[in-house]
């Protein structure tokens, strides 16, 4: 409803209300999306991308960002925009220790800038949202991949628009592999990557585009498609949780009571395997996890269910298809383990140098998010870090319920201390980039800033509708 200040009310994600002026929310046309049979599509598994060229220490890619066309729906086509023409993006497969350069030439009508989510890069290659590739130009970005095994993704960055072009597609998967981090979890075709995001679909089957819109982007994506199906087998699967939603958050159950060991979260293996019944994902969040499907009988069926979601397009997210054993008594041959360590976490190893306080708010009268109480400034430097340094950041979520939020460091990994006090879930402490603040929280991190780069690196709520509207700050890292 428009009100007599000027402003637009929309739900946001978890059902806030928030006002914002209505000539920057550019509200598309009311429109509700055709009803399809769920589960009759197959899950679609995004393309790995294959290099260029690759010499003695390094993989060479492109990748062209352009608009494209995806059947979201059975037989009907959606204007989205893509990398590559695939939506979501193809997914790049990188090597422990060797390079990757990604060269990527912008074919749309607006700048874009590519940031890899998690990844440990210089500053020129870091996806600033000033540093951007304009119509008609390319970039070429360099990832040494020099961190541990770890499920990344690549999106837009591009200053005010990053909320609108990952929203209409500009996300892909990288992933960084290491043959010698935990060799016998579940590899190949049993590694299944999962990218939950949700849209608003008109009666066309067009997406539909406004800022803070999350109440009705109802309709949950698993790979670019609501609810698919993927045949399994009765033997382990590693499955790849990857929460690309600009503002959703997920709680993921099994709709027969099974478990989930998750081994891996935002930034790799963890110490030990965690089993659990319940997995939370919030926005850029990344979780692994292994369901063993060899007690299930041949031709069950099992959902995978979103806790929080309040309609069957967005609770009854995907379902798994048990396909009969040649032997109807005995599993299939699995030759895959969850060992019971996994990795080896690096210790800090160094004094707490510097605490720094982290405000996260909304401000009311401007209409504009804040961190510390100052919106974004791209020429303004936040904090001076020194590298090397270890640092404790206490965050805070200042809005009143249910306003949430979350943060993203970029180019580091760190440890979550606690939450109001009080120590997290060994699933959640480490090595995370991204940490869910909810309203009236407040968590401390311990970040080492152990990366051989300087320069200026952002930080900022990964709830990409805020981050648009100015919540976000950055830090200038010196030698």
């Amino acid at each position: 409803m428009l009100n007599r200040r000027g402003t637009l009310k929309l739900g946001a994600a978890g059902g806030v209300a928030l006002a914002l002026p209505a000539e920057r929310l550019m509200a598309a046309v009311v429109g509700s999306p055709p009803q399809t049979k769920p589960f009759t599509r197959e899950l679609p598994i995004p393309p790995v991308l294959s290099p260029v060229y690759s010499d003695r220490s390094t993989d060479y890619y492109e990748l062209s960002v352009k608009p494209g066309v995806a059947e979201i729906l059975p037989g009907m086509p959606t204007e989205v925009i893509t990398y590559n023409g695939s939506f979501p993006g193809p997914t790049i497969k990188a090597k422990r220790g060797r390079s990757v350069k990604v060269a990527v030439t912008n074919r749309l009508q607006t700048p874009s800038a590519v940031h890899l989510h998690g990844g440990i890069v210089p500053q020129d290659s870091d996806g600033h949202p000033l540093d951007v590739i304009q119509p008609g130009h390319s970039r070429i970005y360099h990832y040494p991949n020099d961190q541990r095994a770890s499920t990344l993704w690549y999106h837009d960055h591009a200053h005010h628009l990053e909320a609108e072009q990952i929203y209409k597609g500009l996300c892909g998967l990288y992933l960084i592999e290491d043959k010698q981090a935990a060799p016998m979890l579940p590899r190949g075709q049993f590694d299944i990557p999962l990218m939950f995001r949700d849209v608003a679909l008109d009666d066309h089957g067009q997406l539909l585009w406004a800022m803070f819109d999350a109440q009705r982007r109802s309709t949950v994506l698993v790979n670019g498609v609501p609810q698919p199906v993927l045949r399994v087998r009765r033997r382990k699967y590693r499955l790849r949780l990857v929460n690309t939603s600009n503002e959703r958050m997920f709680s993921f159950r099994l709709s027969n009571g099974g478990e989930f060991v998750q081994v891996a979260t935002d930034g790799g293996l963890l110490a030990r395997p965690i089993r659990r019944t319940e997995i939370s994902l919030w926005p850029a969040e990344r979780v692994e996890v292994v369901v063993d499907f060899a007690k299930a009988q041949g031709g069950s069926e099992i959902m995978l269910l979103n806790a929080q979601g309040t309609a069957p397009e967005n609770t009854e997210i995907m379902r798994f298809e048990v396909i009969d054993s040649i032997r109807k008594d005995m599993p299939d041959s699995d030759d895959s383990s969850v060992p019971q360590q996994l990795s080896i976490l690096p210790a800090i190893g160094a004094p707490v140098m510097m605490t720094r306080k982290v405000v996260l708010s909304f401000d009311f009268k401007n209409l504009v998010f804040l961190i510390n109480g100052k919106a974004y400034d791209p020429y303004r430097t936040d904090f001076t870090v020194k590298r090397g340094s270890t640092e404790i950041w206490e965050v805070t979520n200042a809005d009143p319920d249910p306003i949430p939020h979350s943060l993203h460091v970029h180019v580091v990994q760190f440890r979550v201390l606690d939450r109001n006090g009080r120590s997290v879930e060994p699933w959640e402490a480490y090595p995370k980039d991204t940490v869910s603040i909810a309203s009236g929280e407040t968590v401390r991190l311990l970040i080492k800033f152990d990366a051989p780069y300087t320069g200026v690196f952002p930080f900022h709520c990964h709830f990409v509708d805020h981050s648009s509207v100015a919540m976000m700050a950055q830090m200038k890292i010196v030698a």
